[in-house]
């Protein structure tokens, strides 16, 4: 993946950081944990009042095409505990949770699969917690 800029509130970071402390004693998933860490690490951290409207924090509602296909989905991307993919709640540890994080709308993110790497385009952040004043998600 290309670097990026990204941008993060210090909530969402404090927040990740524990679920890395968590999982890492877990021993699981380590390349999946190691990637989030990755883009905290290199976050640009902002208060919570001050974060750009288009920008994907946690518990953000996201319409994203896929580039190869074409093909729109909508995703909540949101903490493990909170995961369902029949609610179409992505969890931040998933790679394509990590990849969207902090990422804007009209950005294009990547991810490894088995087959390659998969690319979709942030078309609409529809609802983000901080846009609305809901701080405490």
């Amino acid at each position: 993946m290309n670097p990026r800029d990204i941008s993060m509130t210090a909530s969402d970071l404090s927040r990740l950081r524990d679920v890395l402390k968590a999982r890492a004693s877990v021993g699981r998933d380590q390349d999946h944990l190691d990637s989030l860490e990755h883009e905290l690490d290199r976050a640009h951290v902002v208060e919570a009042c001050a974060i750009p409207h288009d920008v994907v924090t946690m518990n953000s509602q996201v319409r994203i095409e896929d580039v190869e296909t074409g093909l729109e989905n909508t995703y909540t991307v949101v903490f493990p505990s909170e995961a369902s993919i029949p609610e179409k709640k992505i969890s931040i540890l998933a790679p394509i949770g990590t990849a969207l994080l902090g990422a804007r709308a009209g950005a294009t993110v990547d991810w490894p699969v088995p087959a390659g790497r998969r690319t979709v385009r942030i078309k609409e952040v529809l609802y983000q917690p901080e846009a609305a004043g809901d701080y405490h998600l």
